[in-house]
């Protein structure tokens, strides 16, 4: 609150947000520490907002409420935490010569006159309320310090040497900017050396956005910094592209590793960075996106004593998700679980994991043959790459085991052809294959701002619908909001299509059907398409036609 009460309760007086008895009450009823104004807002007189909204009108400022506002990690560096807290201000825009500051009191001139001798900017203030300041403080830079505090614990020797230039500032950049991205749901982060600049860009439900970029005289700093955060890459060697692992702990219960990659190019090395957030491990089967009736269906499938399931699609479509919700579903006590993978992304829970190095021999193929001998019920392989691996995870499903893999394939027909091409006899595919998952991601829209829309004439054209199937539905849009960063997407979800093997199938695949005719068959049996399920999810408002559209293209016709 201002440091003049009088003057505050006399504008409040003014205004009539209050009443003379009322403050009377107030001054009788405070404690030795309280103001006035603060008792009002105790006994519900007033609200913060009232009061802050009223004096910013007075001073000719604006109010702005920051629980809608995401500070970027960026400027947090050009206001320091001890400046942020003893003024009590926090940065929410900036230019090279400008800066936009929110503030708990505008009539404190001797602040406003502090700020800019120290910060040497232009200096737009505008007006925020006490508990909205102290929750961004907290949010951001005690987050900050958290986070930093984290991450350097988390260094293993560092004996490729360090950062010197700078360091601590470099070191809370970073920090800000995994915060920001986990506090984002981003599940890449791209640092891309371009000829003028650094560009920072956060891949969120599958789309790339660009954020603040640092400095392009930062790069080499910050490009180090991550490096050493890795423990196993070497900041000397720049010619080479290199991989590591970041260990981060946020909080007192949530860790999160980041994958790292980096690739030379010809303006710096380039640093992609994936977020593996061990939550997703608990995943079930709805939250993965299936409606009822093919969870129930694929449930069905899970508790098969044999077989293969495949789950296909292209790279960045869920199918790794997916199988570890499998997994999640089926792990039990009296199940042993092993997977081999390449590489093990996500520990989970009484399942033995196995990870690919080819440079000692531990092929796929070479895994799997030792794993058969621990004596496993389920088996899942993080993906079939050669006839090899294929023909070892056949036998497997042929000699009483369950088994889980993916393939690169843009529909659940094309599997079969997919397996035969790559070497398989066709009555292997037959015997073994038990059903074929095909998956994308879409988009799920924001649940707290959604609302009705209703679909353009185009949009029913691509999706194939006449007005008949409308009635009734709940086509949504989302507006976008605090909670989903005004992207109006919160999350995605999985459209599917489930190709199930029958009798008939397996003729037609052992007398070398196409994928046409395994297509026709399955049409026949009532597979939907994965436009047909994106249909089902935009109509009952979880996704928008404009999603659907655009990832299942292939499938238009």
């Amino acid at each position: 609150m201002p440091a003049n009460e009088d003057y505050l309760l006399e504008i409040l007086l003014e205004t009539g947000l209050v009443t003379r008895s009322q403050v009377e009450h107030g001054r009788a009823a405070r404690t030795a520490d309280e103001t006035v104004s603060r008792v009002l807002v105790r006994e519900g007189v007033v609200t913060q907002e009232d009061i802050a909204r009223t004096l910013a009108s007075h001073a000719a400022m604006d109010f702005v409420d920051l629980a809608h506002i995401e500070v970027d990690s960026a400027l947090l560096g050009l206001i320091p935490k001890e400046t942020a807290r003893r003024y009590r201000v926090v940065p929410i825009a900036a230019t090279d010569s400008e800066m936009v500051l929110a503030v708990e009191d505008p009539l404190n001139f001797d602040t406003f006159d502090a700020l800019r001798h120290s910060i040497k900017r232009d200096i737009e203030f505008v007006c925020a309320t006490p508990d909205a300041i102290q929750a961004a403080l907290h949010k951001y830079y005690d987050a900050a310090d958290s986070l930093a505090s984290a991450l350097g614990a988390s260094e293993e020797g560092g004996g490729d040497g360090a950062v010197e230039e700078g360091d601590a500032p470099i070191i809370k950049m970073v920090s800000m900017m995994l915060l920001e991205a986990y506090n984002m749901r981003a599940s890449d982060i791209h640092l891309e050396p371009l000829e003028k600049r650094f560009r920072v860009r956060f891949r969120i439900d599958g789309v790339l956005h660009e954020m603040n970029n640092p400095p392009k005289k930062l790069q080499s700093a910050i490009i180090s910094r991550l490096k050493i955060m890795s423990g196993t890459m070497s900041i000397a060697e720049k010619r080479l592209p290199q991989d590591g692992r970041i260990q981060v702990r946020i909080g007192k219960d949530r860790q999160i590793d980041l994958r790292v990659s980096t690739v030379p190019t010809s303006h710096g090395e380039s640093i992609v960075m994936r977020i593996l957030d061990k939550t997703s491990l608990s995943l079930g089967l709805p939250e993965l996106g299936f409606l009822s009736d093919d969870q129930e269906l694929f449930e069905r499938l899970l508790k098969l004593p044999d077989g293969i399931l495949l789950v296909t699609g292209p790279t960045g479509s869920g199918k790794t998700t997916t199988l570890y919700g499998c997994l999640n579903f089926i792990n039990r006590p009296d199940k042993k679980l092993i997977t081999v993978e390449d590489p093990v992304e996500y520990q989970m829970g009484g399942i033995n994991q196995v990870q690919v190095n080819a440079e000692i021999g531990m092929t796929f193929p070479a895994a799997l043959r030792s794993i058969l001998r621990q004596a496993p019920n389920i088996i899942m392989i993080g993906e079939i790459r050669d006839a090899e691996t294929a023909n070892i995870a056949i036998n497997a499903s042929l000699t009483g085991h369950l088994v889980f893999s993916t393939l690169h394939t843009n529909d659940a027909p094309s599997a079969v052809a997919r397996l035969v091409d790559i070497g398989v006899q066709p009555f292997l595919v037959s015997s073994a294959v038990r059903a074929i998952l095909a998956q994308r991601l879409v988009r799920r829209l924001c649940p707290k701002c959604k609302e009705p829309h209703e679909l353009s004439e185009s949009e029913i054209q691509s999706l194939g619908l006449d007005r008949s199937q409308l009635a009734g539905a709940s086509v949504m849009k989302g507006i976008g909001c605090g909670a989903c960063k005004n992207l109006g997407y919160k999350g995605r979800m999985g459209i599917f299509e489930i190709f199930i093997i029958d009798d008939e199938v397996r003729h037609m695949v052992n007398n070398k059907a196409s994928t046409v005719e395994l297509r026709k068959r399955a049409r026949e049996m009532g597979m939907r398409t994965l436009r047909e399920d994106g249909i089902r999810k935009v109509l009952a408002g979880l996704t928008t036609a404009e999603e659907v559209i655009s990832v299942t293209m292939s499938d238009a016709s």
